[in-house]
Parts: structure tokens; sequence; C-alpha cells
């Protein structure tokens, strides 16, 4: 099973200096991934939680990452996709693509938060057919002669250039834990990415329909890619109620019962406890948690 490593992007770490070090270090220790993802705004009286206080725009933050990085795959676990037209994110994920010469892993999302869909001026309505149509447009923009008369989006004839390094297209996952989306995954995605409250002690089966829903459509059900966020957290007593939490000994356990599971990766996301990704959280306690957890799962120090 593959470990990746969240950049810091949410809170008083997520700062220049701060993702060059730990991104440089992520890649210097054999990670697979570095990931990011996305929160527009934080609503007013609002009770969710810190992490999504201050969060860095994810697909710049992926462009300033493959400034600092030569190996490791980059990826955002999600954008939501109703926010962005076709082109306009098309032409983010290509420039990302061409600057880190082919890393990029893109991750969809429906979105959730009504005051997002509000302020993006998007619609809730169907998001379903659209995100299926998305993926189509998607496609046409990369090919590099777009050409796309849809339902929802439409591309007039163009050449959209530079395409992506990664042909046909960069990888996309889908994010999303109704069953409905888990099939939508993998029917016409790459893979499924969980989210922050995904039950991991339950994974498989999630793992288990997006994998049947790739068969049904014909397609090759092993290809299908699993990644799971992992909320880790490095303690001296195990939290029985929250997998990941523990010693480094039992956080590995965790990470093998996920492999068998059906897991293909999961990436360390420190963005999620309340004493990192907090805009009022010490900055540097941040980072040298971030290079704890770095220097303890990396990939060859579990070989």
């Amino acid at each position: 099973m593959r470990i990746g490593f969240a950049a810091p992007t949410s809170g008083s770490w997520a700062t220049p200096s701060h993702i060059t070090e730990l991104a440089g270090r992520a890649d210097e220790l054999g990670y697979a991934s570095l990931w990011t993802f996305q929160r527009l705004l934080y609503p007013a009286g609002t009770q969710i939680g810190e992490t999504y206080h201050s969060v860095l725009e994810p697909m710049i933050s992926l462009g300033f990452l493959a400034s600092c990085t030569r190996r490791v795959k980059l990826g955002v676990a999600v954008v939501n996709f109703p926010f962005m037209s076709p082109i306009q994110l098309a032409k983010q994920a290509a420039a990302v693509d061409v600057l880190s010469e082919g890393r990029l892993l893109l991750g969809l999302g429906l979105g959730w938060s009504e005051e997002e869909f509000i302020a993006a001026g998007a619609t809730s309505e169907r998001r379903g057919p659209r995100a299926v149509e998305y993926v189509r447009c998607l496609e046409a923009i990369f090919s590099g002669q777009a050409d796309f008369v849809g339902e929802f989006y439409r591309v007039p004839s163009a050449e959209v250039l530079p395409r992506p390094v990664q042909q046909p297209r960069p990888p996309i996952y889908f994010g999303g834990n109704v069953p409905a989306a888990l099939r939508r995954a993998g029917r016409i995605a790459d893979g499924w990415i969980s989210s922050s409250r995904a039950d991991l002690t339950r994974i498989g089966e999630s793992a288990q329909l997006v994998r049947a829903s790739a068969e049904e459509a014909g397609r090759d059900p092993a290809a299908a890619q699993i990644i799971v966020r992992g909320l880790v957290r490095i303690t001296a007593e195990r939290d029985r109620d929250r997998p990941l939490t523990g010693t480094p000994d039992q956080i590995r356990d965790d990470f093998a019962a996920l492999e068998a599971q059906g897991v293909d990766e999961v990436f360390i996301d420190l963005n999620f406890d309340p004493g990192v990704g907090n805009p009022s959280a010490d900055a540097a306690a941040s980072v040298a948690r971030g290079h704890e957890a770095l220097e303890t799962f990396a990939p060859e120090a579990g070989q």
C-alpha cells in the first residue's frame, strides 16, 4: 500500500517556507503523493471545525508544490466541480501537470456547503448527471481539440493548449460517501477518495462497491484505486474509537488493516488535527509534528 502526506493547507502552518520544508522532505523520503483540499469560505455562525477556517486554494497550492518537489505525485482531495467551469479547471489541471512534468492526481467532489454553492453562483441540482458530463467535457478539453456540447456544459470548437503531460488525461478520482457516488467512481473515474468523516473500519465495503461498479461497466475492477485520507495522530494511548490514533506501531497496524480491506493508498493528513489545522495553532509545533509523522511513517521505515 502506498503512503502519501497532506501538505500544509489549513491553519497557521500553511506558509511558503513550511510547505517547501515538509513537501521537500516527503519527496526525499519516498512518499507516494502530496495532497491539498478545497474550502471556499467559513460561514458565519458555523459549527464546522477549525480546519475549514483558513484554507489555501488547492490548485494554486499544487502549482507551488510542483516547484519544490521533483518526484512525488501531487493530488487534490478534492476540488468541488460545481464551483468551477470545466474549462477553468481543465486549464488549471493542465498547468499543474505541465509544471510538475506529469504528476497531477485530480480528485473531484460534488460539494456540500450551501453557503459555498451560493457564493460560487452554482447549483446543487442534478449533481450526479452533471458530474458524469463534467468528466466527459474535461476529456474533450484535454484532447487539445475541444468541441463539446452537452446538457449542462458547452465548449465551442477550439484548440486548448498546452495539453496535460499525462495522456489521454491525468487520473481522475471521485469523492463522496453515498452509494451512488461510489458507484459513479467505479463507473467513470480512476478510483475513489474517502472523506475525513469516513468510517475506516468499514472502508472495505466502499471499496467493494466501487470495484463492483467498475466491473459492471466492463472495466478492470483491480484498476480502480481506493485512496484514503488518514487522520493520523501519534499519542501515547490508543483511542479505540479512532483508527490511526495511538503509538506508531498501533498506527502501522491500522495501515495494514486498511490494506487488507482493499485500500491502495493512504495519505497522512494532519490538517484535520485541531492542534495543527487551525489559524491559532502554534505553527512551529505543527511543523514539528509534521516532521515526526514524516520520519515515523516514511515508506522505507516500514520495509
